[in-house]
């Protein structure tokens, strides 16, 4: 019996991933004419990655505010600037700000 748990622990946190991903798209896509349901799906995305504990890949983990849970989007939401090697991006929504490390050979 413990096989067969395991194997569905399995197949539910790739279930999990691939509507993570799903629910971040739709947000991208009902970000300009619904921010708040935007911003449930974002939180909709948190909540099942923490229930499977299942990661939130990098780049998707990068694109919404802790703070207020709204998707960020530069120039739309957020202000991306770089500074003493850190780019910084605040949200404009709440006011938060993250800073994420880089090198100069990651530009490149």
């Amino acid at each position: 019996m413990a096989k067969n748990r395991k194997k569905n622990k399995t197949i539910a946190r790739s279930i999990a991933q691939e509507r993570i991903e799903y629910l971040f798209g739709l947000a991208k896509e009902e970000l300009s004419s619904n921010p708040e349901r935007s911003a449930r799906y974002v939180s909709l995305a948190r909540k099942i990655g923490m229930r499977h504990r299942v990661r939130i890949p990098a780049e998707l983990k990068r694109s919404f505010c802790r703070n207020c849970g709204s998707l960020l989007v530069p120039g739309y939401n957020s202000r991306t600037r770089s500074k003493n090697g850190c780019v910084v991006v605040t949200c404009l929504n709440c006011g938060s700000i993250k800073r994420y490390p880089f090198s100069s050979s990651e530009v490149e």
